[in-house]
């Protein structure tokens, strides 16, 4: 999906026409209960990787998570923004990580494979906070029974309180963008907007699709330091 032509994407199609009713009574649930699931070897891993990189260009440098990172560009495109900080890219495709990179990656900044339901618990019970935490393009899983399925939704979002910092989501559907934003503020205990979002400099493939396919992109954002 990465790699597809510029222009041809597809417009998302759902059932849904405003965010879904039964997202806040799913997140008050998660935020009830904690999430239990065993965390695979091989996600721990990758965070030990991730933390040795890091430590081995600066050690204790402010972290930054680039959640489903693709092919890696936007984790180029945050080490070069954020100079200071260290960035951790983490997608679970092993075929994404290796392929469409445009450069090599820099000192300050690591790909890693994990599955990022494991690698985000990791992270929190490891004590780590971060600076900031981008979340760009995830799945939508538009379909109305997929709601347990998007990052907002699933049983362990109430940890990204734990994890901190500066948090983004963009995405090319409205209504996801609208849950987001209202799962973190019932997260956050604020109020977090929806906005629409316009850039001429795309930050990742999908954005770049996306804008020359003619599709609006919204985002939210919040501080949960």
């Amino acid at each position: 999906m990465d790699s597809a032509p510029p222009g041809n994407s597809r417009f998302i199609t759902s059932a849904q026409d405003g965010p879904h009713r039964d997202l806040e009574t799913l997140v008050r649930r998660h935020l009830a209960q904690p999430f239990r699931k065993p965390i695979v070897d091989y996600n721990r891993q990758a965070l030990a990787a991730a933390l040795a990189a890091r430590d081995a260009w600066r050690p204790g440098a402010p972290l930054v998570l680039d959640a489903g990172c693709g092919v890696g560009w936007s984790t180029l495109r945050l080490a070069a923004g954020f100079p200071e900080h260290f960035v951790i890219g983490v997608d679970q495709s092993s075929d994404r990580l290796c392929r469409g990179r445009p450069e090599k990656m820099p000192e300050n900044a690591i790909l890693v494979r994990a599955d990022l339901v494991d690698f985000w618990r990791l992270l929190a019970e490891s004590g780590i906070r971060l600076a900031r935490h981008y979340n760009l393009y995830p799945n939508p899983w538009p379909k109305i029974g997929h709601l347990a399925r998007r990052w907002h939704g699933h049983a362990v979002f109430p940890v990204w309180r734990e994890l901190g910092g500066e948090l983004e989501c963009r995405s090319n559907w409205a209504i996801y963008i609208a849950e987001m934003a209202q799962a973190l503020s019932l997260l956050s205990n604020q109020a977090v907007a929806a906005e629409p979002y316009a850039t001429d400099d795309p930050m990742t493939p999908f954005e770049k699709k996306y804008l020359a396919s003619g599709h609006g992109l919204w985002r939210c954002r919040v501080s949960l330091r």
